[in-house]
């Protein structure tokens, strides 16, 4: 699809924003650098709102009367060590953008730069940089710390990259397209005993990996591969 000539030309930039987040990766709700980071590009760029706290948030108001819509980006990194040699690569230890958030929050800035400096567009758009999406706690922290009591959104827009796919091509399709994570407890008792004398125990550890092995069976041999199951 076309890129429109106002963002294009902003591709340099936008690479080195994405660089410099790259170099600085944070973790979990801990982004103190790149929330800073946000927050002053929003202002610079001329958000009419910029709301810090659990996440950023900025709003962008059009031409006129409309509809609320939010467009989101995730900032956080994963707890990996970066052994890639780029220059800019990461310079905190053990932290790497491996999951491309880097690029999420650096594409959302280039939206939010476009939106404010044209407001071609009726209602308000509000953009969410949410932290801690790796560890699963960020939108429900943001949800709590009352995002859309504040900003009622009518829609909401996210998006993520997806290695393999042509440059220039946007994939989208209804219902669930990527994976998601969740956790569960499983609690397996039983009577413990010696390595020495196996046959006196339950060995509780053998009926773990019989259950992770059958709990993977489950899915793979009674759902076809591209349909999602939830």
């Amino acid at each position: 699809m076309p890129i429109l000539p106002e963002i294009a030309g902003g591709h340099p930039e936008m690479t080195l924003w994405r660089q410099r987040l790259h170099a600085a990766p944070e973790l979990g709700f801990e982004l103190q650098e790149t929330a800073q980071f946000v927050a002053e590009s929003l202002r610079e760029f001329g958000c009419d709102v910029v709301q810090v706290g659990v996440g950023d948030s900025g709003v962008v108001r059009g031409s006129a009367d409309g509809p609320l819509i939010g467009l989101r980006a995730d900032m956080d990194a994963l707890p990996i060590l970066e052994d890639t040699g780029l220059p800019y690569a990461s310079r905190h230890g053990g932290h790497m953008h491996a999951c491309g958030h880097d690029g999420h929050t650096a594409m959302l800035l280039g939206a939010a730069r476009y939106l404010c400096a044209t407001r071609r567009f009726r209602g308000s758009v509000v953009l969410i940089f949410q932290p801690a999406e790796e560890i699963g706690r960020g939108a429900g922290a943001m949800l709590r710390d009352a995002l859309l009591e504040r900003f009622p959104i009518r829609q909401l827009f996210g998006l993520h990259n997806l290695p393999g796919l042509a440059e220039g091509v946007l994939f989208c399709r209804d219902g669930p397209v990527m994976a998601a994570t969740a956790d569960i407890t499983i609690r397996i008792g039983g009577r413990g005993g010696h390595g020495g004398s196996p046959h006196l125990c339950t060995d509780q550890i053998l009926v773990a990996a019989h259950v992770l092995i059958a709990l993977q069976g489950i899915i793979a041999r009674n759902i076809p591969a591209l349909r999602a199951c939830l």
